[in-house]
């Protein structure tokens, strides 16, 4: 049988992320805060993997995307619900949605994008303290043997050469 090894070097941290967490409680609450210390911290927004910061908000790679180009996007100021925010800040949290789609089709040209919000625990958010957006781009074939069968995604770029080439779109648009 000829095997072949599909390298994913970032799962790495994830998984290492896991198990202390489960190790340490209060390493459960410092990721469930990035968002809030990467806000915090602009002039670490590209080691961070933000691509684009407003004065209200950012956008950035998901650190453990489901496909190739998985942004995020989410307001400074963290709220639990869409509804807990005025409307001045929901219309600041969908123009960056729509920055980040923009972003996406002129950097990735993906056949289509999923959008998704996942507010409050059983709806499955990770961060139910801070309401945040997926914007997940998607291509025709994209879910193959290996997502079917192997229950593994294949993203075939580094998070650090992705957010070069969508902060150099940004500073295009």
């Amino acid at each position: 049988m000829n095997h072949r090894a599909l390298w994913a070097p970032w799962r790495l941290a994830y998984l290492q992320d896991c198990d202390e967490a489960r190790e340490d409680a209060d390493r459960t609450a410092e990721i469930q805060h990035f968002l809030e210390a990467y806000w915090a911290a602009p002039a670490d927004d590209e080691a961070n993997f933000v691509v684009h910061r407003s004065d209200r908000g950012m956008i950035l790679l998901n650190r453990y995307p489901y496909s190739n180009g998985h942004l995020l996007v989410a307001l400074g100021e963290g709220r639990p619900g869409i509804l807990d925010y005025d409307t001045t800040d929901r219309a600041a949290f969908w123009a960056l949605a729509e920055r980040a789609a923009d972003l996406l089709q002129r950097a990735l040209k993906p056949h289509g994008i999923n959008f998704g919000i996942n507010q409050g625990e059983a709806a499955g958010a990770g961060i139910p303290g801070h309401l945040h957006g997926h914007l997940v781009p998607r291509w025709e074939g994209d879910t193959n043997f290996m997502t079917v069968t192997g229950g593994t995604r294949v993203i075939p770029s580094s998070l650090e050469d992705m957010t070069g080439l969508l902060r150099t779109t940004d500073r295009e648009i």
